[in-house]
């Protein structure tokens, strides 16, 4: 017998967390045939010895929704050792919808997102009015990775009240009936789950939260009945904490509280982003404290947060953080080559320079970080910030851009963390068992964030160099774990019989790159995109995905239906 792929002599790190073994992966069609001392051989013999044998890992919280029907292989997810992702979180999808809500879904999207609605009207066929239709539609796109999706309140809702679902007033009997009819009928034909926006963050484009952000409890409850009924699916929430709320957190309590109610009536796991933050910086903490007490009496909530910062990033070829100043503005008018050669020109400088209020800007210069090429860090260095380099200069902030900006060809990238922007807070999220790896936002904020490289900083920066994980537990939060909270099957683990997502993983060369800015969206927008080294081989149902950086050609990805 001659299997198609043998994974030979390989680190094998299974997803469980058993400690790591040497054994050789074979792979038949899309599923693993056997993991030990295998004798046959393989049509592609692949060498992993000293290298890790991993499961793919699965994103649970992107945005991909839209970008999958022009970028077949996901990136930068691709880049990161991702297999499987999960598309509809924050209560934003693109399904149900009536025809003549389309555009609005696409500028709702746009204005919580980030994701342009003229790449979104352009490139989506909206070929579809139920959630299941949508479903069918993915299924038939060419995808190199495997889909699986939830539906959103925000679409649900507006399908079912119009423009009444933006008011404050609750639902109705008569509209719950609706809105839980259109659930019922995205979980039916296999839909991940059920997710929802409350933070007063995310708004439409005529700067009003968006449906769901005040439905009430006996909305919300009666939304998880029908997971309930089906004994499947996952409830998402981006969830109010810590807004408009006091000391004691009362209105962050009664959040935490509905979602462990709905957790536990109808025995499902519920989940929800949780930051750090400077503004309130013990909130994550007493969130977790919230979820532990309840989690104690039956319920099943799962936070779910990123192993460094969020924030935005800011470079010559996108957006700097002088754009208010007019001169500054001026040259997001001009192509990159142009920009560099204004920046060369002394009168021209010296008007950028002079033009910039630095105060009224109030950005800590010493908590905007610095990516050179080939020196991308996330640790929060204070000497590798830009005021600490402007310092250093003997210039400010704004000339210290400006020479960096030439030195590095406008390649050099600004990112300032607005939320997680203490890795002291970040490990005590990171290494508690109740808290998942998530939020990697890849699809999302395309032109302002990059987040979705957080599985290599993980390896990077977490097992490599500061050794606060071991391998074993550092792969399990990416693969078994995200993988178990949506009820994923046969994957995130490598054993025989199941789907062969599989990563080869040189740890030794694992590092992040730095974001570069490219337009390759429909209608010519915009967006950032970082990749990585160390990822050797990446294989997605049993064919080779990636490998070395680059799509190797197959597409093999599959739906990942709640039904399967």
């Amino acid at each position: 017998m001659t299997y198609d792929i043998v994974i030979r002599g390989g680190r094998v790190i299974d997803g469980t967390g058993r400690a790591e073994f040497k054994a050789d992966i074979a792979i038949q069609g899309n599923r693993i045939a056997e993991v030990g001392d295998v004798k046959e051989k393989g049509t592609r013999e692949v060498d992993a010895e000293g290298k890790l044998v991993t499961p793919g890992f699965v994103d649970i919280h992107t945005h991909l929704d839209a970008q999958l029907a022009w970028d077949p292989i996901a990136s930068s997810s691709c880049y990161h050792g991702v297999t499987s992702v999960v598309l509809g979180n924050c209560g934003v999808t693109f399904a149900p919808c009536k025809p003549a809500d389309r555009e609005y879904l696409a500028k709702m999207m746009e204005s919580v997102e980030d994701i342009p609605a003229e790449s979104i009207k352009e490139g989506l066929s909206w070929n579809w009015e139920s959630y299941g239709d949508y479903l069918d539609c993915l299924e038939q796109l060419p995808k190199g990775v495997n889909v699986g999706g939830m539906v959103g309140h925000c679409a649900v809702r507006y399908h079912a009240m119009g423009e009444r679902s933006l008011e404050q007033e609750p639902a109705s009997d008569a509209d719950i009936e609706r809105i839980c009819a259109l659930v019922d009928e995205a979980i039916e034909h296999g839909a991940l789950g059920f997710s929802t926006s409350r933070t007063f963050m995310h708004r439409v484009p005529d700067g009003r939260p968006v449906p769901g952000t005040y439905a009430d409890p006996k909305e919300l409850l009666a939304i998880g009945s029908v997971l309930g009924k089906w004994k499947r699916g996952v409830f998402e929430a981006a969830a109010r904490l810590g807004e408009r709320d006091n000391e004691q957190l009362d209105n962050t309590r009664a959040e935490v509280e509905w979602m462990a109610k709905i957790s536990r009536d109808n025995d499902v796991n519920v989940t929800f982003g949780l930051a750090s933050s400077n503004r309130r910086p013990q909130l994550f903490r007493r969130v977790i404290e919230f979820a532990e007490e309840h989690n104690a009496r039956g319920a099943h909530l799962r936070p779910q947060t990123t192993c460094r910062g969020i924030g935005g990033l800011f470079g010559l070829h996108n957006r700097t953080p002088f754009d208010a100043a007019a001169p500054w503005q001026a040259l997001k008018t001009l192509t990159l080559e142009e920009r560099l050669a204004r920046l060369r020109d002394p009168a021209r400088r010296d008007e950028l320079v002079a033009c910039v209020d630095l105060e009224a800007l109030r950005l800590d210069f010493d908590h905007v970080y610095v990516l050179k090429p080939g020196q991308v860090r996330y640790d929060n260095d204070p000497n590798n910030s830009l005021g600490a380099l402007a310092r250093a200069r003997g210039v400010n902030p704004v000339e210290a851009f400006i020479d960096l900006s030439l030195e590095t060809d406008g390649k050099a990238v600004l990112s300032f963390a607005s939320l997680n922007p203490n890795l002291e807070s970040v490990v005590e999220m990171i290494t508690n068992p109740t808290v998942a790896m998530g939020l990697a936002d890849s699809g999302a904020h395309v032109g302002q964030i990059m987040d979705a490289s957080q599985p290599t900083w993980l390896l990077q920066y977490w097992v490599r160099e500061k050794g606060l994980f071991t391998i074993e537990e550092a792969i399990r939060r990416w693969t078994s774990d995200t993988a178990g909270i949506f009820g994923i099957r046969e994957r995130g683990v490598l054993r025989s019989g199941h789907y062969a997502d599989v990563n080869v993983i040189d740890l030794d060369r694992v590092e992040v790159l730095t974001p570069e800015y490219v337009h390759d969206f429909p209608a010519g927008a915009g967006r950032y995109v970082q990749r990585a080294n160390g990822f050797d081989m990446t294989i997605v149902n049993g064919e080779v995905f990636m490998e070395n950086g680059v799509h190797a050609g197959a597409l093999a990805g599959q739906m990942l239906r709640s039904t399967d």
